[in-house]
């Protein structure tokens, strides 16, 4: 089971990405589009062309986990601008954007201490 922690690094791909990708398809956009390390055990969010699915990439130090979350209606309203290939968000923010919520707009408390 994948936990999502505070103090883990979450990217994610800016630009849509072909969901017929599987495990090594998207470990290899992360090293080629992203120039990040798929073994690092960040957490990698990519979305489909529809904009309607997720999968979310990780390593946990076995083998990957590979998650799709694919809304019934409608289409994810937010999503990072072009800030460069990837943006690192917090642990917070992947959930709001996993209920479809805008982590731009949201208020969060601050946190207790920087981890």
């Amino acid at each position: 089971m994948i936990q999502i922690t505070p103090h883990m690094r979450i990217f994610v791909a800016i630009e849509d990405i072909d969901f017929r990708k599987g495990i090594d398809g998207l470990a290899a956009a992360c090293r080629g589009r992203l120039q990040q390390d798929p073994f690092s055990g960040a957490l990698f969010l990519f979305r489909n062309r529809q904009r309607n699915a997720l999968k979310a990439l990780m390593y946990d130090g076995q083998g990957f986990w590979l998650c799709l979350k694919r809304l019934s209606k409608g289409k994810y309203r937010w999503w990072p601008k072009n800030e460069g290939m990837s943006k690192c968000i917090e642990a917070h923010e992947l959930q709001t954007l996993l209920w479809n919520g805008d982590p731009s707009g949201a208020s969060f408390s601050g946190a207790w201490r920087k981890i």
